[in-house]
């Protein structure tokens, strides 16, 4: 999906609700769309700042003054992806509040003959929150209550936040408004991100707040054709494997035309995650690199 036409509103608060409001950190790319959105969540008598995004000075500071004189109750990261989480510190640091929310996440080297370097990489191996929260536990503040929601495949700590008191759901990347989630192993997961939309489409949540791109205002419609979607990708690997033995760099080109190139690595990713799936499956296998349908799913 293009991005939406400059000037974009870096640093600004967007009021979305009453107890919602927004602010876009300065870091567009291809993987972040325009930016990370940060929610802040609550009044002047307390606030909740979901995703404080990267530790960027620009962006601490447009939190701060969005902030204000109010109290923060708590910092609530989704994930530790290093576009989400980074800021959580320092902002305690200004704030006092402490940071409460998904589980830290480091992975090991992933080894020298393995292509994505180190596993880690993309993570913040920094970030140390003050209370974990499982499934089901909240964050409380005057007048909110935020309910945690355990949705792993994006990342195997992703959380996401529902609001008891106007339905919205605080999507984090589990579910954006600009495009699909990338599933990346070796902590992505498909067979979990697929339960975890299968979970939200069983809510009746009526917004959805995602890091990245515009507010979801139909979320099951959404759901329901995210979940379409990735049955379809799954059909199209089985296609091509059963065709031809090859590997995920064959694939990605035949798969996502008309995506920016810049986009294949990550496109490889999801590829990959599907492919795990399926071969857990008992549905592909693979020699090396190359990857191939089972006799029994030729069958």
């Amino acid at each position: 999906m293009n991005a939406p036409p400059k000037p974009w509103p870096v640093g600004a608060v967007e009021r979305l609700e009453p107890l919602v409001a927004r602010v876009l950190a300065t870091n567009p790319s291809p993987y972040t769309y325009t930016g990370t959105q940060t929610y802040l969540v609550g009044d002047a008598r307390g606030i909740a700042v979901i995703d404080p995004g990267p530790d960027d000075p620009a962006h601490l500071a447009a939190l701060i003054a969005a902030i204000g004189e109010a109290p923060v109750v708590a910092i609530a990261c989704t994930h530790t992806h290093r576009d989400h989480s980074p800021a959580a510190a320092p902002l305690a640091q200004a704030t006092g509040a402490p940071i409460i929310g998904c589980a830290r996440l480091t992975m090991a080297d992933a080894g020298p003959n393995s292509d994505i370097g180190r596993a880690d990489a993309p993570f913040d191996i920094h970030y140390a929150p003050d209370r974990t929260l499982a499934d089901g536990d909240t964050i409380t503040g005057p007048g909110f209550t935020l309910t945690a929601l355990a949705t792993p495949g994006h990342t195997s700590n992703h959380l996401c936040y529902a609001l008891a008191e106007t339905g919205a759901l605080f999507t984090g990347d589990h579910v954006m408004g600009w495009s699909t989630s990338v599933v990346a192993p070796p902590d992505g997961d498909m067979a979990d991100y697929m339960a975890s939309l299968a979970l939200l489409y069983d809510r009746e949540d009526r917004v959805y707040y995602p890091a990245h791109g515009a507010q979801i205002d139909r979320p099951r419609q959404l759901v329901r054709g995210m979940i379409g979607h990735r049955r379809q990708r799954e059909r199209q690997i089985l296609r091509l494997i059963e065709t031809t033995a090859q590997p995920i760099a064959d694939m990605v080109p035949q798969m996502y035309r008309g995506l920016d190139p810049r986009l294949w690595p990550a496109a490889g990713r999801s590829v990959l995650a599907h492919l795990i799936d399926l071969e857990r499956r008992g549905l592909a296998m693979r020699a090396g690199d190359i990857w191939a349908a089972t006799q029994e799913e030729m069958q």
